[in-house]
């Protein structure tokens, strides 16, 4: 038998469940003397807790001592003043973390709200929903109180407490509703994430709550939703501020959804007004939306036309070829571009075209179009077949800006089909830059065993991230890469995964380490480098100056030798492990479809 519980173990735990049940003992457990008070403030659960806190009301304290006999005495009187200001302190340095704690347990509230009201059998109030026992549980509300506190297992009773702690939500198309607004009504919502809104039913009960927040909402985000022109417009509509022709609204992202006939139309009036009036929007995201090029040319001429503070544009994931050709024909040479132009989109850092099927002749455009961007840092253009062809117009981009303020800062330029040809150029030209790229990203580009003497070459200009993975290197392209490492690198974090190089690869990985001193983070993974390579990893290791952190070799050959692979355990950092190895054996046959 487990040993038995103190009686004051008992008492602290029935004060606690009386707590939960209501408020009579709350006058009684102010009078309690400080050490009693401690032990039970650590020994409540957290909807007691909560009580207790609530009740404590400073601005009728007043009244209270002129009708309670404690206060009669001064040395007590004292006592409730040092207990008011200290209460108070501690309220405001813990209210993040109350705030957080409450938001994410209605956010668990509604999860299981949202559950049950997906059922075809449910027909009753969204407030009425039963919250599971094992919601309940976690802030003291146990099965074992149900009968005397019923309200409690109620949706509503959550909201009516805790709602005012709300500021970060998601909602499932279901509770898109006229009622979840009064449940709502005291929370200031500064996030919504909203899902599967579909029908006009979803967005009337929608447009409500944003109407009813419109003035500290700064972040909506729509996934797997299906909107139509005229849903849209709505949605826009209500984001509004009352009096004004303007929002607040700072992030604004639509994913993975659909746009119904939207393509084939203008951009509706109410999206257009949204972009146009938002002085405050800094990022929008339209990303896997099934877009096409004349929606996303709307979008982007829009943006223009208002001269938006926009900072980041995403539209990857679309089918949007051919949406920037209206901007070369505005000029004919890129120089004459860069004499001077109306509009621009001045603070524009990111632009994300990754998987957009761009093509060479989009990326000949796509210059034309980065002149009215004067200060974008970072470009992605992943995944779409642009070629060397298209590389050489990036090529002349770079050229233009080399010696550009702010200076550009993050290319990345993964499986575009380019060839070592090409990004040897462009890695000449990315050389002559006034401050060299933080990063680079080239891989899953058959570049080959050439392309090895100019990226080590590279790597001695600054570049600080720079992945490579996949790009056909093999032991030669190592072998070249590492003869070129002559001084010290600034490199933070590199990628030279599936390079098939071999003992090679543990050799340039020797030399990388020991001439990086701000190394942080390197991934080898599935070069079949074979169990020799073990002791040029730990050389290299062993010179390291101590802020490696993290050093991938899964799928290599050694992986499987455990008395070999042991020895790499020796090397941690604030007392972790370095080395990620392969749960499984490594096989000795390519890990891709290569015969």
């Amino acid at each position: 038998m487990g040993e038995a519980p103190s009686l004051f173990t008992l008492c602290m735990e029935s004060v606690a469940m009386e707590l939960v049940r209501g408020d009579d003992l709350l006058p009684d457990i102010y009078e309690l003397p400080l050490d009693l008070f401690d032990c039970l403030l650590t020994s409540l659960p957290p909807l007691a807790l909560q009580k207790l806190q609530e009740q404590l009301s400073f601005s009728n304290w007043n009244d209270y001592e002129s009708t309670n006999d404690c206060f009669e005495n001064q040395r007590k009187r004292k006592r409730c003043l040092n207990f008011e200001i200290a209460w108070r302190a501690l309220y405001k340095s813990r209210w993040p973390g109350l705030r957080i704690y409450w938001e994410t347990h209605l956010q668990d509230c509604l999860d299981a709200a949202a559950e049950k009201a997906l059922l075809p059998s449910f027909d009753g109030c969204i407030g009425e929903i039963k919250v599971p026992d094992a919601v309940l549980k976690y802030i003291g509300c146990g099965v074992h109180l149900s009968n005397i506190t019923r309200d409690c297992s109620k949706l509503s009773y959550h909201f009516r407490h805790f709602g005012s702690y709300a500021r970060c939500l998601k909602l499932q198309n279901v509770l898109c509703a006229a009622e979840t607004c009064l449940l709502l009504r005291t929370s200031k919502l500064e996030s919504l994430e909203l899902r599967w809104i579909k029908s006009n039913e979803h967005v009337v009960g929608l447009c409500k709550l944003l109407d009813q927040n419109s003035e500290t909402l700064t972040s909506i985000e729509f996934i797997h939703c299906k909107l139509s022109s005229t849903f849209v417009d709505a949605i826009c509509d209500s984001l509004h501020i009352k009096g004004l022709q303007t929002h607040g609204v700072k992030h604004f992202s639509i994913k993975t959804s659909s746009f119904m006939e939207i393509n084939s139309l203008p951009l509706p009036v109410g999206l257009a007004s949204f972009l146009s009036s938002g002085r405050s929007l800094t990022l929008l995201s339209l990303s896997d939306n099934n877009l096409q090029q004349n929606f996303a040319k709307m979008v982007l001429n829009t943006l223009l036309d208002a001269s938006s503070s926009i900072v980041i544009l995403d539209l990857s994931e679309n089918n949007i070829a051919g949406w920037l050709s209206d901007f070369k024909w505005r000029s004919t040479s890129c120089s004459k571009l860069y004499s001077g132009i109306g509009k621009s989109l001045q603070s524009l850092r990111v632009l994300n075209l990754r998987n957009t099927n761009l093509q060479k002749d989009d990326a000949d455009c796509l210059i034309y179009a980065l002149v009215h961007m004067p200060n974008l840092g970072t470009l992605d253009l992943s995944d779409n077949p642009i070629e060397d062809d298209g590389m050489k117009s990036l090529i002349s981009y770079f050229v233009e800006i080399s010696e550009r303020e702010p200076p550009f800062a993050e290319l990345k330029l993964e499986n575009c089909e380019l060839t070592c040809k090409g990004v040897s150029q462009l890695l000449g030209v990315l050389s002559q830059l006034k401050k060299p790229l933080n990063a680079l990203s080239i891989g899953d580009n058959d570049l080959g065993i050439k392309v090895g003497a100019p990226l080590g070459k590279y790597l001695c200009t600054g570049i600080r991230s720079l992945n490579i993975e996949d790009i056909g290197l093999c032991s030669s392209g190592f072998l070249e890469a590492q003869e070129e490492l002559m001084e010290e690198l600034k490199l933070v974090y590199i990628n030279i995964s599936k390079n098939r190089g071999g003992i090679e690869t543990a050799k340039f990985l020797s030399k990388l380490i020991s001439q990086s001193p701000r190394l942080v983070a390197v991934n080898a993974g599935y070069n079949f480098m074979p169990v020799e390579s073990l002791s040029a990893i730990c050389s290299g290791l062993k010179v390291a100056k101590g802020k490696l952190e993290h050093l991938d070799l899964t799928g290599n050959s050694f992986c499987d030798q455990s008395a070999e692979a042991s020895v790499l355990a020796g090397f941690q950092i604030h007392g972790k492990p370095i080395i990620v190895l392969s749960s499984l054996p490594a096989s000795n046959q390519p890990y891709d479809d290569d015969p």
